[in-house]
């Protein structure tokens, strides 16, 4: 819900960060990607393999990402959709389920399955 409110009239003082908040859908998605496996994981005890649940939630945050900014188009008048955000929600959550694959692959001795 908060991303569907405009903070633009939020006094953040002088720090100008560029492209703040293209780094900011990077990182939720990131985040967001990490812990939808996690949940999957959890949820299931591992019964879904872990290719089938890479896919599941790179699919639901992309698609999620892509309906926020839609919303942002149709539903409101002082908030823009902006495909430099998609392209970050997108990078973000392929980088996420990356690191999934990558802390529960097989050099580390951490497994999929519970």
């Amino acid at each position: 819900m908060l991303s569907l409110f405009s903070f633009s009239d939020l006094d953040t003082g002088t720090v100008n960060i560029p492209y703040a908040d293209k780094i900011t859908h990077f990182s939720f998605y990131l985040i967001f990607s990490v812990l939808g496996c996690l949940f999957v994981r959890e949820r299931t005890q591992g019964r879904i393999k872990l290719g089938k649940a890479v896919l599941i939630i790179l699919f639901v945050a992309i698609a999620y990402g892509i309906f926020i900014e839609a919303m942002q188009y149709i539903a409101t008048s002082n908030r823009m959709a902006e495909i430099g955000d998609v392209i970050a929600n997108t990078l973000g959550a392929i980088v996420g389920v990356r690191l999934i694959k990558w802390y529960f692959s097989k050099e580390r001795p951490l497994k999929w399955k519970i």
